[in-house]
């Protein structure tokens, strides 16, 4: 009976001991999965922006082209695309050459 109990106070005080090390393991995974997420949702992000900007380049083009054959409602609308793509090309990272 001495032999079960003392056995079971070892392992009572080993499960005290490395409480806090699990503990903090677990908050180190909790923070890297958080990181991980965060890193993802700015990927996408980033994504919808560069789409964006794609639209709007193809647009204005469209437009330009329309506005350099005389379509005065083109032009209007070409600088208003324009501006819009101004706005948005700061948000959108450059990739390295």
């Amino acid at each position: 009976m001495s032999l079960m109990l003392s056995g079971c106070l070892v392992k009572t005080a080993a499960n005290v001991v490395t409480a806090p090390v699990r503990a903090a393991g677990k908050a180190v995974d909790l923070a890297t999965t958080s990181q991980s997420e965060a890193d993802e949702a700015r990927g996408r992000e980033i994504r919808r922006r560069e789409e964006r900007l794609g639209k709007l380049e193809r647009e204005y083009r469209e437009l330009s082209e329309d506005c350099e054959n005389g379509d005065r409602q083109a032009c209007e609308e070409a600088r208003e695309v324009y501006a819009e793509i101004q706005e948005l090309l700061p948000t959108v990272p450059v990739e390295p050459r």
